[in-house]
């Protein structure tokens, strides 16, 4: 008799084996195997629960019915792993025939009233490999056939020792499978990155303006709140979200942007949450997603402001729960990323006129950082104007002997609408025109620059003469209005001797140690 029972038994195993061997993604695997094991055991239904031990939740991920809408309910289902007949059967390590389920005090109904159909005979083994518990397979209803018999049961429960082992080995698979999409994933972004990277290799400043902002950015670094850089554009936001990555305990893992204006919604969506094979036309694999590809690290949703309102309410969930789910998944997953985001846009006055959600904008506004335009910090435009020189004249193979005292002046009145990024073109199109051991001179400025009208002194005779009272000037203790202005002369001198340090000290005159030591107190270095 055992041998009659185990000759389809051994045919079943043979073929399974076949199929474990050419088969190592679970999408593809186990819809074979309780495809096959439903024909084996002529069952209604044979469906394979997995534990999420995180959650501690048995979810089906494949269910093989003889009715598609059957399937289609129980697709994405959760319930506590301690409840139901696949709860015990996970806790004992046994399999189980259960006849009459319905008068079985721990018999889950609600599959039931889920599905519309009655279990009135159900089988379940546990899928243990490695004395590690990953899930149950059952079995339910067999056809013309009341029950199930202790044959069946033992079928089963032998089927599952070798599921069990080829599930592990395909979970195994699919860690080094996310492994992978997720480095390939940082590493297109970074590759997008590097396209366009970054002309300054730090954050450059010594106008009072930028120095409240650094203090908001070392305290942004130390904290795990979410931060809102809002500025004009090109006042360098990006370049401060990777400040503040850089310098936290997170800087060890990624760092990736994406640019939520730049996007149409559904791409947007794929990009930030990824998407599963077949979600959509094109979708030939699994795409992890930049808030997966990040783990460990962070990510800047730039242009926040231009996100569409139905991605807004996904990305609150996200920052909500802590979780996101790839388009065509049913199962949201576990993310541990820092986000960061920017705008350009008053964000306040988009959650007034209903653009913006108000519950999003509180998330991601816990702690905001505003960069001010160049225009109010004129302080750093010779030291950015020396920087650029020195990067563009670099990419150019020039030499370029500094900027002239009037190229100088005429750059540090400009109102800079465009903020650094406008004047890092500027500078790089002078750069472009000038000689090779030249300086950059005024007619090496662009003609709309050359056009501006540098702003007047407010001097007292020039409001006397417009009728107006003298204004007071600003109160400001000395010692601080002697270091800004010392600061602005030594980062005019840096500028025009092109940031040689021993040139600037000379025409100072002061030592190179005693430049070093200012630079270093302004932050010019």
């Amino acid at each position: 008799m055992e041998a009659a029972h185990d000759s389809p038994l051994l045919r079943l195993l043979y073929d399974l084996a076949k199929a474990f061997a050419a088969r190592l993604e679970l999408d593809e695997l186990i819809p074979f195997v309780i495809a096959k094991c439903r024909d084996a055991l002529d069952a209604e239904g044979v469906s394979i629960l997995l534990l999420d031990q995180e959650r501690n939740e048995l979810y089906f991920p494949y269910v093989s019915e003889s009715d598609p809408e059957v399937a289609r309910r129980l697709g994405g289902f959760v319930f506590p792993a301690d409840r139901g007949v696949a709860g015990a059967v996970i806790r004992s390590g046994h399999g189980e025939k259960v006849d009459h389920p319905q008068s079985d005090s721990r018999h889950y109904s609600e599959v039931d009233r889920r599905t519309g159909v009655l279990t009135r005979s159900l089988l379940a083994a546990p899928l243990i490999s490695d004395e590690e518990r990953l899930g149950v397979i059952e079995a339910v209803n067999p056809r013309n056939r009341e029950y199930f018999t202790d044959a069946d049961l033992d079928m089963l429960e032998r089927l599952a020792e070798s599921i069990a082992v080829a599930i592990q080995n395909a979970l195994r698979f699919g860690q080094i499978k996310v492994a992978e999409r997720r480095l390939q994933g940082q590493i297109g972004a970074l590759r997008r990155e590097l396209s366009r990277h970054d002309r300054f290799a730090e954050i450059i400043g010594v106008s009072p303006a930028m120095a409240e902002v650094f203090p908001l950015i070392e305290s942004a670094a130390t904290s795990f709140i979410t931060v809102l850089i809002e500025g004009e554009t090109g006042t360098g936001k990006e370049l401060v979200a990777r400040a503040i990555h850089r310098t936290s305990a997170r800087a060890d893992g990624p760092f990736l942007a994406v640019n939520c204006a730049a996007m149409p919604e559904a791409l947007l969506e794929s990009e930030l949450f990824g998407h599963r094979r077949g979600a959509f036309t094109g979708a030939t694999d699994d795409q992890l997603g930049l808030f997966r590809a990040a783990a460990g690290g962070t990510i800047l949703l730039d242009e926040i402001g231009d996100m569409p309102a139905a991605m807004q309410a996904k990305l609150l969930r996200v920052l909500q729960e802590g979780e996101v789910t790839a388009v065509g998944d049913t199962r949201p997953r576990k993310v541990d990323v820092r986000v960061l985001s920017s705008t350009n846009r008053d964000l306040k006055a988009a959650v007034k006129a209903h653009a913006f959600r108000e519950d999003l904008y509180y998330r991601l506004a816990a702690f905001p950082i505003h960069l001010p335009p160049l225009r109010e910090r004129r302080e750093d435009i010779a030291l950015l104007a020396s920087r650029c020189l020195e990067a563009a004249a670099a990419r150019h193979h020039k030499r370029i002997s500094g900027l002239d005292p009037e190229a100088l002046e005429l750059l540090t009145s400009s109102n800079w609408p465009g903020n650094v990024r406008e004047l890092q073109n500027e500078v790089e199109r002078a750069v472009a025109l000038a000689r090779d051991g030249d300086s950059i001179k005024v007619g090496d400025l662009s003609p709309a620059l050359r056009a501006f009208t540098p702003r007047t002194p407010a001097t007292a005779e020039n409001f006397e003469s417009r009728g107006a009272e003298p204004m007071a000037p600003a109160a400001s203790p000395l010692r601080l209005a002697r270091a800004s202005f010392e600061a602005r002369h030594i980062a005019e001198v840096l500028a025009r001797c092109q940031g040689n340090i021993s040139h600037a000290a000379k025409a100072l005159e002061i030592s190179r140690v005693a430049l070093q030591k200012k630079m270093k107190e302004y932050r010019l270095r």
